[in-house]
């Protein structure tokens, strides 16, 4: 407790225009298209409203909690919120199970991560993967970001192709004034004028979440259970982990584990299906536009505060974040995602060892199939070890693998 007392007292010295913008544009990004994954998944399930603004309350507040408490305890910054592909595999899964038995798939979920977690396992595992892989990892699960927004392009050149000369023009000319927040200025800006803003359909207002109770279903433990506690692991975990070596931290890997496993438990009891560390908006909160490294967590503060009201209104507040256009928040995520795809390429593919398994683990991670329910990054991570352990058997050092080769290729990091 002292350590959080501590770096919380610290907060107003690293609050500044850098760690509020990167606050701001993580929640933007996490409480417009992931919402809209759910509000779809919950309508086409047959819900009632107030289910949907459970579900919702459910993964913005308590991914809220977790984001600042891992923030004050560790000093990192490291976001929570909720798995956006476990969003997807349960909006599937509404339409074979009720809502009660696919509340106990993600409570079975949430034991399975949170025992992972006690066990220690996560951690081991992942200090035994080489860091070229994981970083590889990264690049391929966080490259569509960059794809996204040049492909924006195409559907809104003045608004897409003015954020982005913002953000050149701004980083260079004016330097101490956060470039990713001018761009998302100057895109709402443009997209006034052309008139890109428009209200939804939805009407909503508000509502209390509902306290239901999970019912244990083996099918939908197997066909949803199982591959959610899969994806929180192997792809939401993984990825934060990724990105915050990348910048040169070193992630309480098991913490991570455990949170994520209490989330998942918490929010099933009000419909929510985990909430957990999320990748990209750590990787948002994480990036060089957050200011110096020291001070980096407060942008997860600003940014749980945010996702927590949300949470709280989000009859009320999903009404508002729909009339942001999809390519401005597209174009404002991949600039946010430079400077971590930068770094984790650098620490991907310039040293020599693991560099062919590196090389799968990128383009497994890239092409985003998906077995038995769980998505690209995590097979991503088995290709590329599988493919190192036959081919640059000689990279392992099996005395030290978890230890001097993490050393080495962190120190190009600057650790």
């Amino acid at each position: 407790m002292k350590s959080i007392s501590n770096n919380f007292k610290n907060v107003t010295k690293y609050l500044n225009e850098k760690t509020l913008s990167t606050g701001i544009l993580a929640t933007i990004f996490g409480c417009t298209g992931p919402a809209l994954i759910i509000i779809g998944g919950a309508r086409d399930a047959g819900l009632t409203t107030e289910q949907m603004i459970s579900w919702l309350f459910a993964v913005y507040f308590f991914g809220s909690l977790i984001g600042i408490y891992m923030a004050l305890k560790y000093k990192q910054p490291i976001v929570g919120a909720y798995s956006i592909p476990g969003a997807v595999l349960v909006a599937a899964g509404l339409q074979s199970y009720s809502l009660n038995e696919i509340s106990g798939a993600y409570l079975a979920a949430g034991i399975i991560v949170l025992i992972l977690g006690l066990s220690g396992l996560i951690g081991k595992i992942m200090n035994w993967i080489p860091v070229p892989i994981v970083m590889a990892m990264i690049v391929g699960a966080m490259i569509k970001f960059g794809t996204d927004m040049i492909v924006s392009i195409q559907g809104a050149p003045l608004i897409v192709g003015g954020a982005i000369v913002a953000y050149l023009l701004s980083s260079r000319l004016i330097p101490k004034l956060p470039p990713i927040l001018i761009a998302f200025i100057i895109g709402c800006i443009l997209a006034a004028f052309t008139g890109q803003f428009q209200v939804g359909e939805m009407q909503t207002g508000l509502a209390l979440p509902q306290i239901l109770m999970p019912v244990f279903n083996i099918e939908a433990i197997i066909s949803v259970g199982i591959p959610l506690a899969l994806l929180v692991i192997g792809a939401e975990n993984a990825q934060s982990i990724g990105v915050l070596m990348a910048e040169g931290y070193k992630p309480p890997i098991n913490a991570m584990t455990i949170i994520s496993g209490i989330g998942g438990i918490v929010t099933s009891f009000f419909g929510g299906h985990n909430a957990n560390i999320a990748g990209p908006m750590t990787a948002i909160c994480a990036s060089e536009e957050s200011g110096d490294k020291e001070g980096r967590y407060v942008s997860v503060l600003v940014n749980g505060i945010l996702f927590g009201i949300f949470g709280l209104v989000a009859g009320i507040a999903v009404s508002f974040v729909v009339v942001l256009p999809s390519v401005l928040i597209a174009t404002v995520a991949g600039l946010a995602m430079v400077g971590v795809l930068v770094a984790s390429l650098q620490t991907a593919f310039t040293g020599k060892k693991f560099q062919i398994g590196a090389f799968f683990s990128l383009i497994i991670a890239m092409s985003g199939i998906s077995f038995f329910g769980v998505s690209s990054p995590f097979w991503a991570l088995i290709g590329g070890v599988l493919v190192s352990l036959i081919l640059e058997n000689k990279d392992f050092n099996v005395e030290s693998i978890g230890d001097e080769n993490k050393q080495e290729e962190l120190s190009q990091m600057g650790v």
